[in-house]
């Protein structure tokens, strides 16, 4: 999972052209508001890379609170959603 979180992080910076490195970024820390302060133009971008990137789609406002809460919840959410058991 640490490589999918990493990966996620990359896709976060590349994407959004955010100013920071993926060592500044928590897998826990909020990727909106107070956290990374992203904002409802950034959710629509990172929905289209991560069915892009992961082929995983985020098909509503309801799904994307789950899955955009943080780096942590967004690499769950890939997972379960391509299938894939996280690690014990």
């Amino acid at each position: 999972m640490d490589e999918l979180k990493q990966q996620i992080k990359d896709l976060l910076i590349k994407r959004l052209r955010l100013k920071t490195t993926p060592d500044a970024i928590a897998d826990d820390a909020p990727l909106f508001g107070d956290g990374l302060g992203l904002d409802s133009i950034d959710a629509l971008e990172l929905s289209i890379a991560v069915e892009k990137t992961f082929g995983v789609e985020i098909r509503d406002a309801e799904q994307g609170l789950v899955a955009f809460q943080s780096i942590n919840a967004l690499a769950a959410y890939i997972q379960e959603k391509r299938g894939e058991t996280p690690p014990a």
